[in-house]
């Protein structure tokens, strides 16, 4: 009994210690930063990506990812380019530049154009659209397609070769088929789960769940995990009750490391978190009074082990918000509208890099990607930074 007695007091003794010590540590922490509320901080890198070779030029660039080894992956739409940026394309060419490059392009980390290459070929049906582009740890890439009749997914390696389609084009599946999808936004990988989830998307309502081997779909689910229904709900009004079913476009569906989704309804200005198998679990709505194109286009977790952040993209807004990814709590925000570094047209998509950089694609005429270096924690002391400029060092 008496050694019972001192065990238990020595455990009394230790979680008080424990306690104490938690205590002194959170005490620190929070001297540290004089009570502020911390977030990540960027600048934007002027000089990043390199100018592309050949008189290349891109479109609408709708996808961005990086790899293990931080090579940048874009996908862009060359048929979204005007005449006038083609002369060099007529034929005979009417001036030197300028060509479209071709759909796919990869960065490495210092910005140089390393391969490019992508559009039909034998053995797949390239979308008439492409929509997203994500790397796998396998060396390979995940690609879908918003165009009227892609209702698949394709998988290529990192250099350009065809692997595996998963759907067909000209399906027209609705939001409760389970043979292919209807106007896909972009692919998301759980790949300890060997499944990838579908932002299923501009034609259909739902997140869909497939076999990264089969394609098989293996569960979906709509908005507040109901079943989805494909009734068109009209425009949004920010001044109704929320609905109950996505709209088009369900834009993301990113799964984070401790098994949520985070799906981007992109038109209803929310996001929606849910558990793997489709539970509801909480949601927060974004500008709410956005109208348009909506408000949450896309998402990229911080590469902290906790993933404590988010970065969401939203292009009718022109900038990035920064949330508190289990709270759901923004923090700040930065960009503004322009063509200069730093500003946007239509910010589409958001990646990070191992270091915690940013890199960001721009739709319609924005047609660029960018780089946001990330420079740590600062204290948040406005709503919205604006044009994160880099900041400028003088020598004495």
């Amino acid at each position: 009994m008496k050694r019972n007695v001192l065990i238990g007091t020595g455990l009394l003794t230790l979680l008080a210690v424990h306690g104490v010590g938690q205590i002194l540590l959170q005490q620190a922490a929070t001297a540290q930063t004089n009570g502020k509320t911390m977030a990540p901080r960027f600048e934007v890198d002027p000089m990043w990506p390199k100018p592309l070779p050949n008189h290349w030029v891109m479109g609408n660039t709708i996808g961005v990812g990086v790899d293990s080894r931080d090579h940048i992956y874009i996908i862009h739409r060359a048929g979204s380019l005007e005449a006038k940026e083609l002369y060099a394309a007529e034929n005979p060419p009417a001036s030197e530049c300028c060509v479209a490059a071709p759909p796919v392009l990869e960065f490495d980390a210092e910005g140089n154009m390393v391969k490019a290459w992508g559009g039909p070929g034998q053995g797949y049906e390239w979308p008439e659209s492409n929509h997203g582009i994500t790397p796998d740890s396998k060396g390979n890439l995940w690609i879908g397609g918003n165009g009227a009749n892609d209702g698949h997914i394709l998988k290529f390696t990192r250099d350009g070769k065809f692997v595996k389609q998963f759907g067909f084009a000209y399906a027209s599946a609705g939001s409760n088929d389970m043979w292919a999808f209807n106007k896909v936004a972009k692919v998301s990988l759980d790949e300890g789960a060997n499944e990838a989830y579908i932002s299923d998307g501009y034609g259909n309502h739902r997140v869909a769940v497939i076999d990264m081997d089969t394609g098989k779909i293996k569960r979906y689910w709509g908005a507040y995990g109901n079943k989805p229904d494909d009734t068109n709900l009209g425009n949004y009004n920010p001044d109704a009750p929320p609905v109950q079913q996505f709209r088009n476009p369900v834009h993301c569906a990113e799964p984070s490391k401790d098994g949520l989704i985070y799906v981007c309804d992109r038109p209803n200005d929310r996001i929606q978190v849910f558990q793997k198998d489709g539970k509801f679990v909480k949601e927060a709505f974004v500008a709410k009074s956005t109208k348009g194109d909506g408000s949450t286009w896309d998402i990229a977790f911080s590469k902290d082990p906790e993933q404590k952040y988010f970065y969401l993209a939203d292009g009718a807004n022109e900038k990035i918000h920064v949330f508190d990814r289990k709270s759901l709590t923004e923090l700040t925000s930065f960009g503004d509208g322009g063509r200069q570094p730093g500003q946007f047209y239509a910010v589409h998509s958001i990646a990070t890099d191992s270091k915690g950089n940013l890199y960001t694609t721009e739709t319609y005429r924005g047609q660029r990607l960018q780089k946001f270096v990330y420079k740590g924690l600062a204290a948040v002391t406005k709503p919205n930074q604006g044009t994160v400029w880099p900041t400028r060092t003088t020598s004495h």
